[in-house]
């Protein structure tokens, strides 16, 4: 849903207001709410973290966080997941996760819900790409499909169920094919 407020707000008046339910994003100056997960979304969102942090997060290596606020050029969006590599997760004074994440994460992965433009979720993604991310993954549960995007590269579709999906370099002991991510639907 698209909210276009009565006069037009910049990037800092946006992150200034109360957060919403679901979260809203700020997109070339508009305010657009993501719409509910529901059920194929939910599931493969809550077993994708566990299954990259376990791999990457004891060895400081990389960290997924789950629907993470993001801002930067000129946009604040919150994919589904981001990873971010652990030299690149930005820490308050105390050393502690930041609250604020200013950068591009180093992996975007978004899970299309039926009624969700690809058109604005792949958009997102792009805009990820251009500004430092490594990989950005589209998974469509309803087609069982992952689309990967990387930097200047032709995107790729996966649809073979023993097709290994492509994993950022950091992220190279984490084997995934489509069988595995849909998997986790019957589950």
């Amino acid at each position: 849903m698209v909210q276009v407020p009565a006069k037009a707000l910049t990037l800092e008046e946006f992150l200034k207001l109360p957060e919403t339910k679901p979260a809203s994003e700020f997109i070339d100056g508009q305010i657009i709410q993501k719409p509910m997960p529901q059920g194929k979304h939910s599931a493969i969102q809550g077993e994708f973290v566990p299954a990259i942090n376990s791999t990457l997060k004891p060895r400081r290596i990389a960290r997924a966080f789950l629907e993470l606020r993001c801002t930067f050029g000129d946009r604040s969006i919150v994919p589904d997941i981001v990873v971010f590599t652990w030299e690149r997760i930005p820490r308050d004074e105390s050393g502690e996760v930041s609250n604020n994440f200013s950068i591009a994460p180093d992996w975007t992965i978004e899970i299309l819900l039926p009624d969700q433009s690809q058109t604005k979720v792949t958009k997102n993604i792009l805009h990820c790409l251009k500004h430092g991310t490594q990989m950005g993954w589209l998974i469509d549960p309803e087609e069982q499909t992952v689309f990967a995007y990387r930097p200047k590269q032709e995107t790729e579709v996966f649809d073979e169920p023993s097709q290994a999906l492509p994993i950022p370099s950091f992220a190279s002991e984490i084997n995934l094919t489509i069988r595995d991510i849909f998997a986790w639907l019957l589950e």
